[in-house]
């Protein structure tokens, strides 16, 4: 669940109370069936009815620019744009505007849906909630005291070349242009954080640190949980990277299941991309542009989470979604012993085989060894890690 059922009521509460004469009224909407609906907006007609009461609520405290359109029709433009990338010919005529004035109709949308994240987008925060996820989690992968996969999530972008140094900040480990952003989701797929929105050439590492949750969770305000993340993060105590080199069939396990984890990250964007095509093209570089592209990020990851509570699937029929990207690491990234062995009794608890190592130790290297008192060295390091069972 992507957000707690007494914020749903919450939220419900608020739109019974607040909508006045527009909740539940006829909207632009209704002129579509629901095969039309879903083929035009990738929603279905109670998802799309949600947010459209949910947004009524914001849009009236704002001075629009564009007052010859109803609020209903202002959404009815966002979410074609989202769907799709560009406005389709029947939204077009339904709204009488032009693509141009369809991007700024889009973009005072964006702003607004992205400000309803703070109710849509959750981080678990008691510790009950907290023991939930990483409950799911576990059964899931095997991994215990999980809150999340953390991800660098990239989204194509145009830049020019002519440009030199505004092309290269925007260039990404596979070679093209993107921005990008982090994003942490549950093992069901929901997003429970989206932050930051920086030039495609950002570290990973660079990310988390700077990041409002790469603090709190390092800072420990989150307890002893961990986030999954892939290898252009840095081992740390709540961040949980795979073993570079697996030794033996107990680190192989544990990288298995990572992987199964790390997977829904993939998924997930994946999903993300298929129902929000405009995710797949952001429109052209500049760095001043960053806050309105992070914007959108946001606004499709709030109606990602309410299309997944209404249970709608994404397209089917979407082109190919790029794998996630291999990390960007730096030269030396740091290593930190506590983390190593963090990691190890992690895998010891719930990895464990006995079993012998799959080479032999090169000269110099330690090897690992599994005896019956649990006592293990981190292979290929110089650090070695006494761990109790």
């Amino acid at each position: 669940m992507s957000f707690a059922l007494p914020v749903w009521l919450a939220v419900q509460e608020e739109l019974l109370g607040n909508g006045g004469a527009d909740f539940g009224a006829p909207s632009c909407f209704d002129e579509f069936d629901d095969e039309a609906l879903f083929q035009v907006f990738n929603l279905s007609r109670p998802c799309i009815s949600f947010i459209l009461d949910a947004a009524r609520i914001r849009m009236k405290t704002l001075a629009l620019k564009n007052p010859t359109l109803s609020v209903d029709e202002m959404v009815m433009v966002a979410l074609n744009y989202y769907a799709h990338g560009v406005s389709s010919p029947c939204v077009l005529q339904r709204v009488g505007q032009c693509q141009t004035d369809c991007l700024a109709i889009m973009s005072t949308v964006s702003g607004v849906i992205a400000g309803m994240s703070d109710q849509f987008i959750s981080f678990p925060l008691t510790h009950e909630a907290k023991k939930k996820v990483a409950f799911k989690t576990e059964k899931l992968c095997r991994i215990p005291n999980v809150l999340g996969v953390l991800g660098a999530a990239h989204f194509k972008i145009r830049a020019s070349p002519y440009e030199t140094d505004t092309f290269r900040g925007f260039v990404n480990t596979l070679g093209y242009t993107s921005v990008v952003s982090q994003i942490i989701c549950d093992s069901d797929g929901n997003i429970l954080s989206v932050e930051k929105c920086c030039v495609g050439s950002t570290f990973e590492q660079e990310l988390w640190e700077s990041s409002f949750k790469g603090r709190e969770m390092e800072e420990e305000i989150h307890g002893p949980f961990w986030v999954i993340a892939g290898k252009g993060y840095n081992l740390s105590k709540h961040v949980l990277t795979p073993v570079a080199e697996p030794a033996n069939d107990s680190e192989t396990s544990f990288n298995e299941a990572h992987t199964k984890i790390h997977d829904v990250m993939r998924t997930t964007l994946g999903s993300m991309k298929r129902r929000f095509r405009c995710l797949n093209q952001l429109g052209f570089a500049q760095e001043n542009s960053l806050a309105k592209k992070s914007n959108i990020i946001k606004a499709c990851s709030v109606l990602h989470n309410i299309a997944k509570k209404f249970s709608v699937p994404p397209p089917s029929d979407a082109g190919q979604i790029e794998p996630l990207h291999p990390g960007k690491q730096r030269a030396e990234p740091d290593i930190n012993p506590e983390a190593l062995k963090a990691r190890q009794k992690l895998i010891v608890a719930n990895f464990l085989k006995v079993s012998s190592t799959r080479n032999p130790p090169s000269k110099g290297i330690a090897e690992e060894v599994v005896s019956v008192a649990g006592v293990l060295s981190v292979s290929g390091s110089k650090e070695v890690v006494n761990v109790d069972p």
